[in-house]
Order: structure tokens, then sequence, then C-alpha cells
């Protein structure tokens, strides 16, 4: 039984699933739907360029409207630098009418790190523009601390490098954004197994974001799935609390003193 009655609550936006879902690399718009659907999520991010309605097989904006449940996330995927970044996520709340935007800035097409210079600037900007603002970003405490006092909904530090499926790879830095952290910390990037969105939840964090994982599964469908089981594991193994870890064994059940007897 999951007895989580605690919403994922970003900005004045409530959602009761922590899993939230890119709209990449699928093979199909069909397949795409089957697994936004299995995930169970209420949060999906769509690239600015896939808001198309002069080519339809190619605009994301008709088929995801559809779905009743949840609500679109524009990023701002393809922007070299702050400016483009506002201007990117100026269309894509024109054209989706959502408030939310994952700013989303990595000019270096080899590593696809993302640049905390600028992300910074056009989060700033934009939380001040009224948004409720999610920013992509390097596993730093310290500019995650920054984000945060700029009016950010929430940090998106990754656990790997994009699409790498290199899991959390980032985890102790991802513990002290969290330690520290008043706002949601969500990993994106880089997980791969719904055992890693367990563990990112174990750790704390407040939900994940995947696209890769399931987008490239053999069954889109299946992983979505099996990752909302995750994310529902590794929360409530959290919220159970987690025994000490211990460098010595300890025996479960006292022997001494049945022995001597």
């Amino acid at each position: 039984m999951n007895l989580d009655t605690k919403m994922l609550t970003l900005g004045d936006v409530e959602f009761k699933s922590r899993l939230i879902l890119g709209t990449g690399k699928f093979s199909d718009t069909e397949t795409m739907i089957r697994a936004i659907e299995a995930s169970g999520t209420e949060l999906v991010t769509v690239a600015l360029r896939r808001f198309n309605r002069e080519k339809p097989d190619d605009d994301l904006c008709a088929p995801l409207a559809r779905l009743k449940q949840i609500k679109l996330m524009p990023n701002t995927s393809g922007a070299m630098n702050a400016k483009e970044a506002v201007r990117a996520a100026q269309l894509g709340r024109e054209l989706s009418g959502s408030p939310f935007v994952k700013v989303e800035i990595h000019p270096n097409p080899h590593h696809l790190m993302p640049d905390a210079i600028e992300t910074y600037a056009a989060a700033k900007e934009l939380a001040a523009d009224g948004f409720i603002v999610l920013p992509y970003i390097p596993a730093d405490p310290v500019l995650a601390k920054k984000l945060e006092d700029a009016g950010c909904a929430a940090v998106m530090p990754l656990g790997a490098a994009i699409g790498s499926g290199g899991g959390l790879s980032t985890a102790e830095m991802i513990k002290l954004i969290i330690r520290d952290s008043n706002i949601p910390v969500i990993v994106d990037a880089g997980l791969r197994a719904p055992s890693e969105a367990a563990r990112a939840m174990e750790m704390g964090c407040d939900a994940v974001l995947v696209n890769s994982a399931v987008a490239a599964a053999a069954d889109p469908a299946g992983m979505a799935n099996a990752f909302a089981l995750g994310v529902q594991t590794g929360r409530a193994a959290r919220q159970a609390g987690l025994m000490p870890k211990s460098d010595v064994a300890v025996a479960s059940s006292p022997l001494t003193s049945f022995l001597g007897k």
C-alpha cells in the first residue's frame, strides 16, 4: 500500500506523480503516448521545435494536449546562451500556455554539459518574469543554492551525462544539494534503470526526470511503468527510514545468553 499522501509541489502546482518524462527520441508519437500513459506522469518536457503546427508529423503539441492528465513543460534545449534560452522560454509559454520551463543550456555538443553561468542568468530572468523555472544544472551545491535564491521552483542536477546511461555518478554532490535545499531536487539525465531512480529517491530526491532510458528501451511503455514503480519504491523506503550502516557485522538475534545456559 502506498501511504505517501504528500504531493510534489512546483511553484503553485501540485503533482501526485514524482516521475517526469521527456518526449525526445521515441520512435513514433503513439509509442511516446503509450509510455506517458504507462508512466502515470503528470508533467512532460517538450522541445520548442516540436511545437510545429505546419508539420503535423513533427508536432507534439496537439497529441500531448489530448492527454488531459499532464501539463507541458517546454524546454530551451538548443539554446546556446541565456538570451536564446529566455527567448525560447517566452515562445514556449506563448505556444503551450504553460508557465513551466526547463532551462537547458548546453552549448558544447561533445559533452552536453550545462553551462552554469548562462543557466543562472536565464533562470533568474525567467523566475522574475513569472515562469515556474526548473533549471538543468551540473551537480553543483553552490549553484543550486544560488538558483533557489533566484526564485527557481526546483533544481535539476544531472546524475550523469545526457543519454549516457551512466546512472548516479554524481550521487555525493546531489546529497549535498539535497541537504541544503529548501526547494525540490529532481535528478535529470543519465539514469538508465528503475533501480537508479529508486536509489535517487532513497537519497532524498523529490522526483526524477527520464527520457532516453524509456525511449530507447525495447518496450518503452513497460520501462515507463517500471520507472514509476522504482520512484514509488524509493520514496516509500525513504519515508520508512533506511537502517543505519555499520562497518562491522551486527547479529540480528542475540545468541550469547542462550548459549550460556
